[in-house]
């Protein structure tokens, strides 16, 4: 039997519906909004007690055919996810993770396909209204249905779910996705709105996502299977009395010492050990479990002494910043470097500026476009001490390096006033605490360091929380530990003037809008922190980029007189290009882009282009070569590929017997454009020659 709900979010509906397809799932519903339709199946698998986590999954792909398209390439079917489908799917995962029975560890996995696209509505919000009714009417242990929107703002004005030509004019441009009661997860970019819009746009959102939750309670109750029963975990309470008694004095002495990153981890290690072998021969084959007790007797610890003393793992407060340091240009060759150290977080990063040619091009669902602006970030294993494989690029460091490349876009200057192509490249040296954030500091000195007329500095900063009850601690800065075993990740990135990038997610059943307000107002306290000491270090971008980078000329031609630049086949493009060893690139609207390396020639590259591509001037003087030389006169070449022809008669200004005896092909003269006439041009040396002797013979009526 199928089942439908239906409701309206931001003047359309939205229609969840199941029991027709893919009925072998626990779970599976389709979301349609517009001619956008998303499939999302739920599957549990078997029990996983080998597992100290969650083994949840999260796949997000789209179908070409949802926009009648053809895969491209060889192969002609989809292949590996692409960036977009990454970040769609993370939207998904990260709203429903903290939303399972404690207990359960069965192999779990969503999937979402799309399977029509109407270019208006992005699927992604789509996928994880999805996901959470294909738990809710499934017999997995899910505890409440998550909504999720897409807002936007134009002129003051807060839009639900707007289209894709309406987010390329709104300010704030953010996903958020929550429960009945509270935010679960904020992730977005804004042109530097304060904290209160923000708070508004979570405000109005909610609204809608408590619309969203009303459907799926109402579709559970249709369909609804009854739900799977998770077992407790055994406690054996004489084993957590003995590892007590071995471990809780010396962990609280490790807790509240201020130790490093790898000291904190050996002392761990060595007190594990320790508690390992003394309760070895009493409780054999419960090493798992003894290592459960200890690491929930580090949470404990760790947040009652933030809680009662509102100290913390390294001993500062809860609003205090780790030591920074920054170092400018310290490698010899890319355009710009910035080294940001934030405690033992470190990022080095790079700036690349490129040619139109290096634009990225980017084909999926939505139209074909390119993106003159990348930022990639690197997490390799040396950074947590640690070894690993060197492959493709992970789910989170995609997610990181897009979180950064927002925050730091709409600062960038429009391509019209500096048409380089732009790449950041983030490496992580270091990581214990936010080395997304790092990325955003560093990604901005370094924009500034390039000689980018960026409009302002961007800093970014992690928040964390521990609660308990109606306690609860906001801390800035967060290390790994305390992001770990704390509550939230909450992260916001900025300039002195509002707040450019975020991204929040829990680990618990949602916060209220006090905390997330007191939040905001403590992160910006740490952003205006860490702008201070940037500043220090450069305060406003460098007037000239790298003598490494580029040059990157422009000039506008009449659009009639591309094909004269292309020429015949292309011939007389390439021919410019080979000569002075540049790029050229062409617009539709006559816009002509020209890079090299080598500045001079690039610039005489230009000049060659705006004759060629210019009309001759009635009067007008050129600098031309002589083609060919008959009895008559010589044919000189005024624009390339446009000859006049000097007549004998108009050679000099006394009388010429043979062209030959004056003229020699190849030659450089000065001439004047006499006429046209029926396409034809006459030409005069005669006439500049006698305008010199003017001016020889009266030196004050020269100009």
């Amino acid at each position: 039997m199928v089942y439908t709900k239906e409701v309206e979010i931001g003047g359309k509906l939205l229609k969840i519906e199941t029991g027709k397809l893919a009925k072998q799932s626990n779970g599976a519903v389709t979301v349609q909004y517009g001619d956008t339709v998303v499939l999302v199946t739920v599957v549990a698998g078997e029990l996983r007690e080998d597992l100290d986590y969650f083994p949840l999954s999260v796949e997000y792909r789209e179908k070409a055919s949802a926009v009648g398209k053809i895969p491209g390439g060889f192969f002609k079917r989809e292949g590996k996810p692409s960036e977009k489908e990454i970040l769609s799917a993370r939207l998904i995962d990260r709203p429903i993770r903290p939303l399972f029975a404690e207990n359960y560890v069965n192999d779990t996995q969503v999937a979402a396909f799309v399977y029509s696209y109407d270019n208006e509505n992005d699927a992604d919000v789509l996928g994880a209204i999805g996901a959470s009714a294909a738990l809710v009417i499934s017999d997995i242990p899910f505890l409440e249905p998550v909504g999720e929107v897409r807002i936007g703002r134009i002129n003051g004005e807060f839009i639900v779910n707007p289209t894709n030509a309406q987010v390329e004019v709104s300010d704030v441009e953010l996903v958020v996705a929550g429960t009945d009661s509270s935010i679960m997860m904020v992730e977005g970019e804004s042109k530097e709105v304060s904290e209160e819009i923000l708070l508004d746009a979570l405000r109005f959102a909610h609204q809608e996502i408590r619309k969203l939750v009303k459907a799926q309670h109402e579709l559970r109750e249709l369909c609804g299977k009854p739900k799977m029963t998770v077992p407790e975990k055994a406690k054996d309470q004489n084993l957590l009395n003995d590892v007590k008694e071995l471990a809780q004095n010396k962990f609280k002495s490790v807790v509240s010492s201020v130790l490093a990153k790898e000291e904190r981890s050996a002392k761990n290690k060595e007190l594990e050990q320790e508690v390992l072998t003394a309760l070895a021969e009493k409780y054999p084959e419960q090493e798992k479990a003894i290592k459960e007790i200890l690491h929930d007797m580090e949470k404990e610890l760790m947040r009652n002494r933030i809680l009662e003393e509102g100290l913390r793992l390294d001993g500062r407060k809860t609003d205090q910043i780790r030591p920074i340091t920054i170092e400018l240009g310290i490698l010899p060759r890319p355009h710009a470097t910035a080294l940001f150290t934030r405690g033992e977080t470190q990022s080095l990063t790079t700036l690349t500026l490129g040619t139109k040619q290096d634009e990225q091009i980017i084909d999926g669902l939505q139209t074909e476009f390119r993106k003159r602006y990348i930022l990639h970030y690197n997490f390799p294993p040396f950074s947590v001490g640690e070894t690993g494989r060197y492959g493709g690029v992970g789910r989170r460091e995609v997610g990181h390096g897009n979180l950064a490349e927002r925050s730091l876009k709409n600062i960038l200057p429009p391509e019209e006033i500096f048409p380089y192509m732009i790449r950041l490249n983030s490496d992580i040296l270091e990581s214990n605490g936010s080395s997304s954030m790092a990325t955003v500091c560093a990604g901005s000195l370094a924009l500034m360091e390039g000689g980018v007329p960026v409009k302002s500095a961007i800093a970014g900063i992690a928040m964390g929380l521990v609660k308990e009850g109606d306690r609860y601690a906001i801390l800035s800065d967060i290390l790994g530990n305390e992001d770990h075993l704390g509550d939230m990740d909450f992260k916001v990135a900025g300039s002195e003037n509002g707040i450019t990038g975020f991204q929040m997610d829990i680990k618990i059943q949602g916060i209220s809008f006090e905390i997330m307000e007191k939040a905001l107002t403590q992160a910006k306290d740490g952003r205006l922190h860490i702008l201070k000491i940037m500043n220090e270090a450069i305060s406003a971008p460098k007037s000239s980029i790298s003598k490494f980078a580029p040059i990157l000329l422009s000039t506008k031609i009449n659009t009639d007189k591309i094909g004269t630049l292309i020429g015949p086949g292309g011939k007389v493009i390439q021919k410019i290009q080979k000569e002075f060893t540049v790029e050229i690139n062409i617009e539709e609207d006559g816009t002509v882009s020209i890079a090299g390396q080598d500045h001079q020639k690039a610039k005489e590259a230009k000049e060659y282009i705006k004759l060629l591509t210019s009309e001759p001037e009635i009067g007008k003087t050129y600098t031309g070569k002589v083609m060919k030389i008959t009895d008559f006169g010589a044919f000189v070449e005024i624009i390339p590929g446009t000859q006049g022809l000097l007549h004998i008669s108009q050679i000099d200004n006394k009388r010429v017997n043979k062209v030959s005896d004056v003229l020699k092909e190849g030659e450089t003269i000065k001439v004047k454009l006499l006429s046209i006439e029926g396409g034809k041009f006459s030409l005069s040396r005669k006439v500049l020659l006698k305008e010199k002797e003017e001016v020889k013979e009266n030196p004050e009526n020269e100009s």
